[in-house]
């Protein structure tokens, strides 16, 4: 029998593991874009689940265990593998329901319940996904209750369809063939499931070796943000050394010193220099010991509790208190860059929840805005295909109507926003601006996040990539000239108006050249908008309708 404390301990052990692997799953994610990775919104979410947990009694049942932790996880969901992971603890939850403690054949029955909840979520479910990996997990558990078992057996049984259904999503998936990995959301699930074992099997809470990631973001705060933890060292130390010629330095003595004066140390090197990250309370040390290589190329040294101490206050002060909806209808939308946020403000919308494609907000930083307004309907418009599950759980956990707008793109909010009639009732106007955002094409200029081969094109990390809907079409080095280039393969006889927003990279001057470029070069007749979006990732953001 599972008890309360044992399924309590069970949960947080399997985000332990998963959070200590976070960075390797993130790794498997083929897609070459800067993005939400899978991992880190994964243990975002779990991460809910645990600081849940460790408020409860060892007194608890297994039941309100179960339910603990899936409220937690479905308003601290982020991503679409966060939302997917909070539902197949909601499907638990709905099997263990008011259970003192839980017997094998029971916990077989609750986590089919979950991956049922999880599949119907989905639209149109992918095989090869993390759902398949706890599908497969699901019907080995049922198998092992077909004759009596016990908890370890159990566990072993789901943990090992777990690995066995991840080895085989490259043949069900040719992107992650063609890209040599596994699945990153069936990894995360896996390692849940092997931390719980661990619990279940021989009674240990598998405990963290590394730091704790709390947040993704692209802003200043991002080394504090990273461990909101204690902090061990102060200091962030980044630097580039050009090698001398006379230099006899070695780069692993270097790695070896860095290491025994912080932690976090990574030493790159080639012939021409050496690249160091570490994290210390000398940073002057670390620099020292650079320069018997050469000359310092570049220096960055961020105080990590600094950042931290502001970014807490930041998230004080930010906090959105609830209000009465007392008129109509009202809007929400998601973006990250001041103008951009302030374009959905002027448009509109009452709240902008910070976030995009590196930060995916949670379930409930999403429901702080939507309470906050006040509004007796409330439409959320996520701007992002991997918010928009994360939106869509709102809807049950509001005191008003929530309406989610299914848009994946800042153009498409835009458009949906201008479309709005406010003689229009809100079934009325769902319809309306539904089709207004379904007519645009979106555009976008970013960077490469890692080498990759997709597509049938040769990535290099930092390369220009040019994408026409979300699909990679070339690569390129000049983010100016990408942009000009990639407006002139999206536009088409019938469009008439273009928008460029342009990101916090981008200069003013460079921003005009891009118009100039366009006009000249690509379409002289054309009637172009640009705004300052100072959006993060993206160097240009193009709608064209």
């Amino acid at each position: 029998m599972i008890s309360g404390i044992t399924l309590k301990n069970a949960i947080i052990s399997g985000y332990n593991k998963l959070s200590d692997y976070r960075q390797s799953v993130d790794e498997l994610n083929v897609f070459p874009v800067p993005d939400g990775d899978t991992g880190t919104n994964m243990t975002m979410t779990m991460s809910a689940a645990a600081a849940a947990l460790e408020k409860l009694p060892d007194t608890v049942t297994a039941g309100e265990t179960a339910q603990t932790a899936a409220s937690a996880l479905l308003r601290g969901a982020r991503g679409n593998s966060g939302v997917i992971t909070s539902l197949l603890f909601r499907g638990i939850a709905k099997g263990l329901e008011n259970k003192e403690s839980v017997t094998p054949v029971e916990f077989s029955t609750a986590i089919a319940l979950g991956v049922e909840y999880a599949y119907k979520a989905v639209m149109k479910p992918t095989e090869g996904t993390m759902l398949t990996v706890a599908r497969v997990a699901s019907e080995r558990a049922a198998i092992s209750c077909v004759k009596s078992c016990t908890d370890a057996e159990l566990f072993d049984a789901i943990v090992t369809g777990a690995e066995e259904s991840l080895a085989t999503t490259p043949d069900l998936l040719p992107v992650l063939k063609k890209a040599g990995v596994v699945d990153a959301g069936g990894k995360g699930v896996l390692l849940i499931f092997e931390g719980m074992r661990s619990v279940i099997k021989d009674g240990i809470v598998y405990e963290q070796t590394g730091a704790i990631v709390e947040a993704n973001t692209n802003d200043s705060l991002s080394k504090a943000n990273e461990y909101e933890g204690e902090i061990t060292f102060t200091y962030c130390t980044e630097f580039i050394a050009e090698r001398s010629e006379k230099s006899k330095a070695d780069p692993l003595k270097l790695r070896e010193f860095l290491e025994g004066i912080g932690d976090s140390a990574v030493v790159v090197d080639d012939e021409e220099i050496v690249k160091v990250h570490v994290h210390t309370d000398n940073p002057g040390k670390a620099l020292q010991e650079g320069l018997k290589f050469g000359q310092l190329i570049s220096v960055k040294i961020e105080n990590m509790r600094e950042q931290q101490r502001i970014l807490i206050e930041e998230r004080t002060q930010k906090a959105l208190a609830p209000v009465e909806p007392e008129e109509g209808i009202g809007f929400v939308a998601v973006a990250s860059g001041e103008g951009l946020c302030e374009l959905f403000k002027e448009l509109g919308c009452t709240h902008v929840v910070s976030g995009g494609q590196t930060m995916n907000p949670s379930t409930d930083d999403i429901l702080e805005a939507i309470l906050a307004t006040p509004a007796k309907t409330v439409f959320v418009l996520p701007n992002n295909k991997n918010i928009i599950m994360a939106a869509e759980q709102t809807v049950s956990l509001a005191d008003r109507k929530v309406i989610v707008l299914k848009t994946k793109t800042i153009p498409q909010g835009v458009c949906a926003m201008l479309a709005y009639d406010p003689d229009m009732d809100a079934s009325e106007n769902f319809d309306t601006m539904t089709e207004a955002f379904s007519s645009v094409s979106s555009g976008a200029i970013t960077y490469a996040a890692r080498d990759s081969e997709f597509g049938g094109l040769k990535i290099k990390e930092n390369d220009i990539l040019a994408m026409d809907n979300g699909k990679i079409e070339f690569v390129e080095h000049d983010p100016v000239k990408a942009c000009a280039r990639l407006v002139k393969h999206m536009y088409k006889k019938n469009h008439t108006f273009i928008t460029i927003f342009y990101g916090e990279d981008i200069t003013d001057e460079q921003a005009q050249q891009t118009v100039d470029l366009v006009r000249t070069k690509v379409l002289a007749s054309a009637e172009i908008s640009l705004v300052k979006g100072m959006q993060a990732v993206y160097h240009f953001i193009i709608s064209i309708e």
